[in-house]
C-alpha cells in the first residue's frame, strides 16, 4: 500500500534531550491512523515534522514522496496540520477566518466549512477571543476541513470538545475518507475514541516508536495467556507484559503459543491493554542501562 507519510530513522533533538529519535514508520494513504502515548512520547514533535512546521536534526520524512517543506508550495497544497494550541487570529471573526483560509487555499471549500460552524451553531460574527474552548477548536478544525487537504495532522483534535462534538468530528472525518481518499493522522489520550475509526496505529514511548502496525493485526497476534506461574516456557512468542498474582501468571504475548497445556487459558486482549503494555514496557535502551537485575526484567517484563 502507498504511504501518505513515511520516516526512515527521523529524529528531532532539543539541546541535549532527544524529543523523537530513530523513527522509522509509514501511514498507508486512504487510512485512518491513531498515535497514542504518554505526555512527553514525542506524538507533538512528529505531528510537528511531519507538517514541516520544525526540522529533523537526523533521518527524513516525506509525505506522498515529497520532503516535509513548509517552502514547498505542492507540499503545502496538500497538507492541513490542527497544533495542539489552536492558533487562530484571536481578533478575527469567524467569518473573518474562512475567508482568510479561502484566500491562502486553491482549493478551499467555502460551503462545508461554513456549514460545518453553522450546524454548530457558533456565531460567524463573533470574535475568535469571545468563543469558548471548545468552539475555538472547532473553528480551527473547520480551517483544516476546508482546505480540503490530502492529508490532515491532527493534535488531540477532541481534547476540548464535549461527547456531542466529538462524534461529529468522528464522522467528518469518516466521511472525508471516505468520499476523498483523505489520510488522517491524529493523535490522542483516549485509546477507546481511536479504536472505532482507526486503521492503523502508532505507540510512542521515550521518544521512539514502539508499534506501528495495523489495528486488525494486532488484535490477531495478540494474545493473553492465563495459567500457573513457572509451569511453561514460551520461546514461540514475544512476551510483551507479565505478571504473577498467588500462584497464577497472566500474560500479554505477541505470536502463536501453539498448543497449550489444560492449565492453560488463551483469551483475546482489547486494544487498550495492548496499548498500556507497549507503553509499560520499557525501550531496548532503558532495559539496557537499567540497574535492576535481568533476572528481574526477564520475570516481570520480558
Amino acid at each position: 500500500m502507498t504511504a501518505a507519510l513515511e520516516t526512515v530513522d527521523l529524529g528531532r533533538r532539543y539541546m541535549i534531550n532527544w524529543g523523537l529519535r530513530n523513527c522509522t514508520l509509514r501511514v498507508p494513504e486512504g487510512s485512518i491512523t491513531g498515535l497514542v502515548g504518554p505526555n512527553g512520547a514525542g506524538k507533538s514533535t512528529l505531528l510537528r515534522l511531519a507538517a514541516g512546521v520544525s526540522r529533523p536534526s537526523a533521518g527524513s520524512v516525506s509525505v506522498f514522496g515529497e520532503k516535509a517543506d513548509q517552502n514547498s508550495a505542492s507540499f503545502l497544497a496538500r497538507v492541513s496540520y490542527l497544533d495542539q494550541d489552536r492558533p487562530l487570529y484571536k481578533q478575527f471573526r469567524v467569518e473573518e477566518m474562512l475567508k482568510f483560509g479561502q484566500k491562502l487555499n486553491a482549493s478551499w471549500d467555502q460551503e462545508s466549512a461554513t456549514q460545518w460552524l453553522v450546524d454548530l451553531e457558533i456565531p460567524l460574527d463573533w470574535k475568535v477571543s469571545l468563543l469558548s474552548t471548545g468552539q475555538q477548536a472547532q473553528v480551527a478544525l473547520a480551517v483544516c476541513m476546508g482546505k480540503r487537504p490530502d492529508l490532515m495532522l491532527l493534535d488531540e483534535p477532541m481534547a476540548s470538545l464535549d461527547p456531542l462534538a466529538r462524534r461529529g468530528v468522528t464522522q467528518m472525518l469518516l466521511d472525508s475518507v471516505a468520499t476523498r481518499g483523505t489520510t488522517v493522522l491524529l493523535s490522542s489520550q483516549i485509546v477507546s475514541e481511536l479504536e472505532p475509526i482507526c486503521d492503523h496505529l502508532i505507540i510512542l514511548s521515550k521518544s521512539q516508536v514502539q508499534v506501528s502496525a495495523s489495528i486488525g493485526s494486532l488484535l490477531a497476534n495478540h494474545h493473553v495467556l492465563v495459567g500457573p506461574e513457572g509451569s511453561m516456557a514460551f520461546n514461540s512468542v514475544n512476551v510483551i507484559s507479565s505478571k504473577v498474582a498467588g500462584r497464577q501468571a497472566t500474560l500479554l504475548v505477541e505470536g502463536d503459543p501453539g498448543t497449550l497445556g489444560s492449565d492453560w487459558q488463551v483469551l483475546s486482549p482489547d486494544l487498550e491493554e495492548i496499548v498500556l503494555a507497549y507503553l509499560a514496557k520499557p525501550t531496548a535502551r532503558q532495559a539496557a542501562t537499567s540497574e535492576v537485575p535481568i533476572e528481574t526484567i526477564d520475570r516481570d517484563l520480558s
